[in-house]
This record gives structure tokens, sequence and C-alpha cells, in this order.
């Protein structure tokens, strides 16, 4: 099978109708080629791929500085929210502190980029569907009906994901589509009107118009399994849970029982593409070795010193996740926040002898999916070696002792999947949505139309995977108590909604769904704010935090606002 990636084409980067290379309403072409050159189906055909290309949040401007438009989301969806840490050292991206203690400015960099970057991925859509139009019209040398309307599901698909990222985002957007043709008319495009109806017209029109194949055999692409998750995934968004449930349960049964597949292949750059993926990000180094085309946005979430791959030391879990990691004795989480009492700290504050002669505890009871998703001192990290502690990390001080780990690689696959010079850029895929979210979010949507039952298969499905885990093991021992157990009954319906969004945060940590998932349940001010409070404990960065409801959504650029002339209006709070 085809591995298709997403190739910076000279046609996908070269057009302009209106222009996003830099700034959304700001028109300033280079290098353009006029509609003429590109009026033909293998002009329709680059202008789709450059559509799918910015899928990985980055365009032609550099590998560095693409990280809040990262398709992993670390920063806006899980440092913004009770998982991690911006990391590094207090002085190191001061902006990123501000996304961290929810005190964002319409002038903090990571929004602008995340905006510029989406809208670039939407206009290239509208071009697609605009040139489309026009060979189609022409009539010679056109696109067969399927074919035609299978450019069009998939540039609808590649929109409504654009623009639901960024709608998560700043909520209130201008909606530009194809039939907008001017940087004047875009100029004059408010965001005062609801982009919903939109997005999702898109989503139905995939579902409703894609197939399972996908074009060419190209895994990249995406098909009606995607379509169907993204729709089902959107609805529940908006609360229609019974309206979600039967796309999502369609995924399902498209797919082997979840309980016979590997956790760990999804973060395996051996294993991409694999049987548990819906929508995943095709990264890759580029011909000649660059790193345009790989996975850009998470280069800065390497560790430090004397680790093997040392960078930048950023995207450093939280105290509060991996004690969420803790069991009772029947394997059953903590659901009450009981955790938090005489928590795991690994060797941190530790000096003297104590520090230099730390044993990692093998009595500690916990999810063996920790050990998967965190590096803790004295347990094996990958095919790295035992992860030594402070000797991998910047500061620990300022944002702890731990490192993530989904986002890295093996080291005997480094030579060949990241780039010579900069380790850290990686050929490593992101997943967008697998088929354990889809279990998730089935099962929250069963919980609120009642039939517990059903999210209990659900969520202990996922809890059954996890046991096959095999143990981390030091001297021939595990180095902890690993237990994970499916739950007996959900007695309640409220038992069962905190059970479910346990688990994703178990399941799912540090893939970006954190604090976008607080929002939509509403609990994001209790929670962070609660978070603030013990994780503040340890460290200042998480100190004083005090999230409000405006908090919820983020300011709009106001380099956006000001060129717009008025168009666009400034977000509630900011």
């Amino acid at each position: 099978m085809k591995r298709f990636k997403y190739a910076f084409v000279g046609l996908s980067l070269l057009f302009a109708i209106i222009s996003c290379s830099r700034d959304f309403l700001e028109l300033n072409p280079q290098g353009e080629l006029t509609i003429p050159q590109i009026e033909s189906r293998e002009g329709v055909e680059g202008l789709l791929i450059g559509s799918y290309a910015l899928l990985n949040g980055n365009t032609i401007e550099g590998l560095w500085g693409n990280y809040a438009s990262a398709p992993s989301q670390w920063l806006l969806g899980e440092v913004a929210a009770d998982n991690a840490h911006k990391g590094s050292n207090n002085g190191d991206q001061p902006n990123m502190n501000l996304i961290e203690r929810h005190l964002p400015t319409s002038t903090n960099d990571n929004l602008q980029v995340l905006w510029n970057r989406s809208f670039e991925g939407i206009v290239r859509c509208n071009n697609t569907l605009r040139v489309l139009a026009s060979v189609q019209e022409r009539g010679e040398d056109s696109f067969d009906a399927e074919r035609a309307v299978q450019i069009q599901a998939e540039a609808r698909l590649l929109r409504a994901h654009y623009y639901f990222l960024i709608h998560r985002v700043f909520v209130n957007l201008p909606w530009i589509d194809e039939s907008i043709t001017t940087t004047e008319d875009a100029v004059n495009t408010p965001n005062s009107s609801n982009v919903v109806p939109q997005i999702e017209a898109d989503l139905r029109f995939a579902v409703e118009t894609l197939t399972i194949e996908k074009y060419n055999g190209e895994v990249g692409r995406v098909n009606l399994t995607v379509a169907q998750a993204y729709l089902g995934k959107f609805l529940l968004y908006q609360q229609r849970h019974d309206e979600a449930l039967p796309f999502l349960e369609a995924v399902i049964a498209s797919k082997p029982d979840i309980r016979g597949l590997s956790f760990t292949e999804n973060y395996d750059i051996a294993s991409e593409n694999g049987v548990e993926s819906i929508f995943e990000v095709q990264h890759g180094l580029n011909p000649d070795g660059g790193g345009d085309n790989a996975n850009v946005g998470d280069m800065l979430n390497f560790f430090y010193g004397s680790a093997p791959v040392s960078c930048c030391g950023f995207f450093q879990p939280s105290f509060d996740l991996v004690n969420a990691y803790r069991v009772d004795a029947n394997g059953l989480p903590l659901l009450d926040g009981s955790y938090r009492t005489d928590p795991y700290m690994s060797d941190f504050g530790l000096t003297g002898a104590a520090k230099t002669n730390y044993q990692v505890d093998r009595t500690l009871r916990v999810d063996p999916r920790l050990d998967y998703t965190v590096g803790r001192r004295g347990v094996p990290f990958r095919d790295w070696g035992v992860m030594p502690g402070d000797a991998w990390i910047r500061d620990p001080g300022f944002a702890g002792p731990f490192v993530g780990m989904k986002h890295t690689i093996e080291l005997a696959q480094l030579a060949a999947n990241s780039v010579a010079g900069t380790p850290q850029v990686t050929g490593l895929n992101v997943k967008i949505i697998r088929l354990a979210d889809v279990y998730l979010m089935a099962a929250e949507c069963k919980v609120e139309s009642g039939d517990l039952a059903g999210a209990l298969a659900l969520v202990n499905a996922v809890r059954e995977r996890a046991a096959t885990l095999g143990p981390k093991m030091v001297g021939g021992q595990p180095i902890a108590n690993y237990q994970v157990a499916p739950y007996p009954a959900f007695p309640s319906a409220d038992y069962a909604r905190n059970a479910v969004r346990f688990e994703r945060r178990l399941e799912l940590a540090l893939e970006g769904h954190r604090f976008y998932d607080l929002v939509r349940w509403g609990i994001a001010q209790q929670v962070i704010n609660s978070y603030s409070s013990f994780e503040g404990t340890y460290l200042s960065i998480s100190r004083a935090i005090d999230f409000q409801p405006h908090n919820e959504y983020y300011p709009i650029p106001q380099d956006e606002i000001d060129r717009s002339g008025g168009f666009l209006t400034q977000n509630s709070g900011y």
C-alpha cells in the first residue's frame, strides 16, 4: 500500500487567490502561478495535496515556530489543562507561560501562529474547490463525476477540520469559503456569525459522499471512516449525543475489537497507519533529508542534558497526571481524587544522599499505561535505557521530574527517521482520531442517553486492552505494581460519567484532547483551579491560577483585528 505523504509541491504553494502565507487578511503572493496554469486535473490534484499539507501545521517559512499549530495540540490541548507543563525554564518561550497560566493576550504569538496556519489550510481547501468547479464547468479535460465529487468531499472535510481546530480556540470566526474570491471580500467578512452549521454541512457532505476506499489506495487520504468519526466528534462537541452515537458506532463496527489491538503501536513509527488509526497526519522527511513535512510541531519536546536526543526540554507531564494513574487494590482508578493524597513525587525535592541514592518505589500500584506515557526516574524509557531523572530535564524545579513519551521514537529508528543535525524533528505521524478515542466518545454518548451498560462495555474494552501491556522490568522484576481491571458496574449516571471522563484522561493523555474535553464538559474552571491548588504546592508555574469562564476560549490575534479595519471584533473578556 502506498504511503501518502503531503508533499509541499509547487502547485500547492505558489498559487494565490486569497493568500494566507503570512496573514489571513493580507494579500502577499510571491512567485504566484496564474489560474489558467492550474486549471487542469493535475492542477486540482496538486491543490488538494497542498490542502493536506497544512495538517502538520507547517509552512515553508522554516522548521521553528510552528508549535501552537502542531497536530498534537500539545500546548493548547495539554499544557493549558492539568496534564502537562510548558517545561524548559521560566525564561524560554515566555508567551507559553501565559498560555499555561491562562493569562493570554491578543498579541501572544502562539495564537497568531494557530490562526495563520489554520486559515492557510482553509484557503487551500477553498482554492481546490474553486478551481475544481472551473475545470468541471469548462468540460474539456475535466474529471469524471465520481472523482470530482470525491475531491469536493476530501477538500470539504479538510476545511471542516481546520475550522473545527480553531473554532475550539477562538469560537467567533469569519466564515470564508470558495465563494469569496477577493481579498476585499475576505477583509469585509465579520466574525459575528455562527460557523457551526457550515462546519457540520462540510462534514455531512463528506459522510454522504466518501467511501471506505481511499483514492489510489493512499493511506493518508480521508475516507468515509474519517468522515463518520469526525462528524460524530463534532456533534458530541455540540452536546448532540443521540445524533453523534450512530456515526461513532459505525466506526467501531468497521474496526476489529480494540482488546486485540496494540496500545504501543499507536506511538511506533514502524507501525503507522495501523488498524487503530482513524485520522492520522502523515509525517516524513523530505527527499533531500529536510524536515518541512516532518513532525516539526513537537520538536521542542525532546529532552535536555545527557538525553540521547537532546533539545529544549518542553512538554513535561504534571504531578497530577502521573498520580491519576494510581489505582486502588482492585485495579480501579481513584475517581474521588484521593490520588492526590500522599502523592508520588519521584525524586522531586530530594537533596544530597537521598537524591543520589534514590530508588523507584516498586510497590507503587499504578495503571501500566503510566510507563508507556510518561518517563520517570528508574523506569526504562523505550530503548533509550533507564530514565536517569534530572539529567534529562532542563529545570526540574520549574516543571517537575517527568518527561513525555508518546511523541518520541526508538533510538534504533532515529537515523532513518529524523533530520540530520536536528534529530528532534522526526517522521513520526500524529493521530488526530484513533479507535480508543471513538470508543470513549461513544461511551460518553451512551451515558448521556441512559445506556450505562453499553457505556460500561466500551470503557471496559479499553481497560482490558490496557491490561495486556507488559510490565516495565529492571533486574528481571517489574518496576511497579501494575494493575488495571474492568469496572464491575456503573451504579449511577454520575459515576459512569466520571469514569468515562477519567478513562479519556488515562488513555489519551498528552495527545491534545484534555483542555478541549474540560471545556465541552463545562468543568474547566472547577478542574483547573483545583489543579492549581494541588500542583501549585510544588511548582510555582501552577500556583494561584485564576481560571475564569472567558478562559475557555482565547483572544482573536490583534494583528488580524487591526488588518480587518473593524470587521473582526475581539472576544469577550479580552
